[in-house]
């Protein structure tokens, strides 16, 4: 019997409800690896592991059109979820914050209809089940491990709640920042709190350096830079009549462009050394890099925005949200590998769809799987559906 559109669609709603249901951090996604492989295996689409718990998997192999990669990000966040959804988190302090449950699941459906209408395939299409995102380098290690051979363009996609539901957005340049964090630890004297004069103390100079550190963004960077510094963390654990010996300062930084991270990274060492100096006490800055910025190839985005267009109308893309999004994304790997496009696609429908990312409140929209389905079948290069 052939296989039917609805019931891909229904069988990935449910898919997705239960991975919402069973999250995993990054690089420990095992269970989630076995599920999506499981799958595979009963449609008969080859697979194989890549980079521990990812998975690529591939279709028309030996198609000779051009050779497509489709990826999903599999990994969830270490949030306690607070909604009350039948399909809530039942692993505590994990949740799917994010909805890579419905990018994987979308995923999961793509390769369902693909594989039914295979023999249509202009060329070759590999699935990229890809772990740890947030924060994980997933996409560097799976490109490490191969995933990407053969491959000539790649195309990935996020549900955005601050976006209207079925809004695209796709750049030709720019859609999301790079990122970076620091620490600042700064270390004194501790002593007596009636005895501040003896002391040196290290509370004190660590809010002067969060002061300080303002002006790197309104003082120090032109202001059409899209960078954002925030210090997201104070930590001076003490008693009542204690000034602890030390403090210590977390942060994270935004950046569209790597010299922005350079001026940055430089200005956040100079400031935190130069203030703590001031007030008798030293410091030590840790600065991590994470993912650059997500940039675009003019011509695949342009395919992408098209392929939506035809799918949902003229009006289907959205021009009201700001350029960059200052969050990250690491597909940036695959962007600064090969020719590809990655698209925002809005997820707030007014049915309390509109909890941004990483809330304890936030659950994916199932109306975007069949959706996106047609879009990543549009850009293997199967005709559009006909049957709704």
């Amino acid at each position: 019997m052939p296989i039917q559109w609805q019931d891909i669609v229904t069988d990935a709603i449910s898919l997705r409800r239960e991975l919402h249901k069973n999250p995993e951090l990054g690089w420990q996604e095992t269970r989630t690896a076995e599920r999506i492989r499981t799958i595979l295996s009963s449609l008969d689409i080859p697979w194989r592991q890549c980079a521990d718990t990812g998975t690529v998997a591939w279709l028309n192999q030996h198609g000779k059109g051009r050779h497509i990669a489709l990826r999903g990000d599999i990994d969830a966040l270490p949030i306690t979820e607070k909604t009350d959804l039948d399909w809530a988190s039942g692993t505590a302090g994990c949740m799917h914050a994010c909805g890579h449950d419905g990018h994987t699941a979308t995923l999961i459906a793509s390769a369902r209809w693909l594989k039914a209408h295979e023999g249509q395939l202009p060329g070759p299409v590999t699935l990229i089940f890809q772990p740890a995102e947030e924060g994980g380098h997933g996409a560097r290690e799976m490109i490490h491990d191969g995933a990407l051979d053969g491959v000539d363009e790649i195309y990935g996609w996020h549900n955005w709640p601050a976006i209207p539901f079925g809004k695209l957005v796709s750049p030709d340049d720019i859609v999301m920042c790079g990122n970076g964090t620091f620490s600042i630890t700064v270390n004194g004297e501790g002593g007596h709190a009636s005895q501040p004069e003896l002391c040196r103390d290290p509370v004190l100079a660590a809010s002067a350096i969060t002061m300080a550190l303002q002006q790197v963004i309104s003082r120090r960077l032109p202001p059409q830079t899209a960078t954002v510094l925030s210090i997201t963390s104070i930590e001076a654990p003490s008693g009542a009549t204690i000034i602890p010996s030390q403090a210590k300062l977390g942060g994270s930084i935004r950046i569209s462009n790597e010299a922005s991270r350079k001026q940055v990274n430089r200005l956040i060492r100079e400031i935190a050394t130069q203030t703590a100096t001031s007030y008798g006490v030293s410091c030590v800055v840790d600065i991590q890099s994470r993912y650059q910025a997500t940039i675009n190839h003019p011509a695949p985005a342009q395919r992408l925005r098209k392929l939506w267009q035809s799918l949902h109308g003229t009006s289907a893309l959205h021009d009201g949200i700001a350029l960059p999004i200052m969050a990250s994304e690491d597909f940036s790997y695959y962007l600064r590998e090969i020719p590809g496009a990655f698209a925002l696609i809005g997820a707030d429908d007014g049915r309390g769809h509109d909890k941004p990312c990483h809330s304890d409140q936030y659950d994916f929209n199932d109306r975007l799987i069949p959706m996106v389905t047609q879009l990543f079948a549009g850009l293997a290069g199967l005709p559009s559906r006909t049957d709704n």
